[in-house]
């Protein structure tokens, strides 16, 4: 039995806690910790846990109560200072999207967890959606070529009042925008079916619908890569619909999660004429594809619950969980300074330390509103389904 502790129970706290119930044999939740233990109170309620409520993960670590496992959902700037402590004390850990707000803390975390011969998995969970593992599998059969040109559309909405909660909307709380708060889902996804990072990343920030933040709400980043293959990122909270997904442009044909295709073949002048045999083997092939067992968070951690049990490395690490921050980086520095960024970015760059980012970030406008607090109500996470 794996007993866990969960720092942080906002938003997307319960998320946690109901794929950890999912498996009740495997793993108990023996604390919460939450700086407004009111909320850690009500979550407790709410799920009908038996366990203390600590107002800091000093007190946790400080106190006798049993846990081997911590769940980090914190806003991004406490991420590495939590994890690193908790390592240090021997235990294993979860760090919630994005694993933190730099490079250099992405670095300290990894070297933790070396150091102390714990386990560090990032939360990635929509690779665990069934749309976005089938599309992986698709690309990786074969039929549909090469991966030439990917969109991906990370397109959220976000009403005014949402940058009002205190640690929303600061380059020093928040860390960013939609790029690194939502996009960081669908960059992690073309992270992972491309195998690797880009070459070359050029962007673009803005904030044209929230006065009331400093962060964008809205970037487009071109993408190139080494063997010359493009993908376009645009990361949002300004799209009514919420209309999001990946579409993949292969020499073959285009596949996409939500799931579809359109396969073209060449006529003797070069224009399309539609390939109706490779869709269907398209089609065939993914609807033969077996179902998750468990999608989400539920997904991820019967990986992580799996990977401590049989002492081996969770699907998505700390390695992973850097390469995603590294990208999102490389767009902020390229929008921010207006010009093409190289990648890998090196240990010296402006960039790779968070007080980099705070003195070279690009402020759009002045956090006029703060409150502490919302009434707690549910959150959308995203639309990954059928069309």
């Amino acid at each position: 039995m794996i007993n866990v502790a969960v720092i942080g129970t906002g938003n997307i706290a319960p998320a946690h806690i109901e794929g950890l119930m999912t498996f009740p044999g495997r793993c108990r939740i023996t604390a919460l910790v939450d700086i407004y233990p009111e909320k850690g109170e009500a979550l407790k309620k709410k799920f009908d846990l038996d366990c203390p409520v600590f107002y800091s993960h000093e007190k946790l670590l400080a106190s006798d109560i049993p846990f081997d496992l911590v769940h980090v959902c914190t806003p991004p700037y406490v991420h590495a200072p939590i994890a690193i402590d908790m390592m240090d004390a021997g235990k294993d850990v979860v760090v919630e999207k994005p694993m933190a707000a730099s490079l250099e803390e992405c670095d300290r975390m990894i070297e933790a967890e070396k150091r102390n011969g714990v386990t560090m998995a990032c939360i990635a969970q929509n690779r665990f959606r069934d749309s976005i593992y089938k599309l992986k599998k698709i690309l990786e059969g074969g039929k549909a070529g090469r991966l030439r040109v990917a969109h991906v559309n990370s397109l959220w909405w976000r009403g005014h009042s949402y940058y009002d909660l205190w640690w929303r909307g600061l380059w020093e709380k928040e860390g960013g925008g939609p790029t690194l708060n939502h996009a960081v889902h669908h960059i992690d996804m073309i992270n992972w079916m491309q195998g690797e990072l880009p070459e070359e990343v050029t962007a673009v920030l803005g904030n044209v619908m929230h006065d009331n933040s400093e962060v964008e709400d809205i970037s487009f980043a071109a993408l190139r890569y080494r063997d010359g293959a493009l993908a376009q990122v645009t990361s949002s909270v300004v799209h009514h619909g919420e209309e999001q997904g990946l579409v993949l442009q292969c020499e073959n044909a285009k596949i996409e999660a939500p799931w579809d295709t359109y396969a073209s073949t060449s006529l003797p002048n070069g224009f399309p004429e539609r390939n109706e045999t490779l869709e269907k083997e398209l089609n065939d092939e993914f609807g033969a594809l077996p179902d998750l067992a468990h999608e989400g968070h539920a997904g991820e951690i019967d990986d992580i619950l799996t990977a401590l049990e049989n002492k081996s490395r969770p699907m998505i690490t700390g390695e992973d969980g850097r390469r995603t921050v590294e990208l999102i980086t490389a767009i902020y520095k390229s929008g921010c300074r207006k010009e093409t960024v190289t990648l890998p970015l090196a240990k010296d760059d402006a960039f790779y330390t968070f007080q980099g980012i705070l003195d070279k970030a690009v402020r759009f406008y002045k956090k006029t509103a703060s409150v502490e607090n919302f009434a707690a109500e549910d959150i959308t996470v995203g639309n990954y389904g059928k069309k």
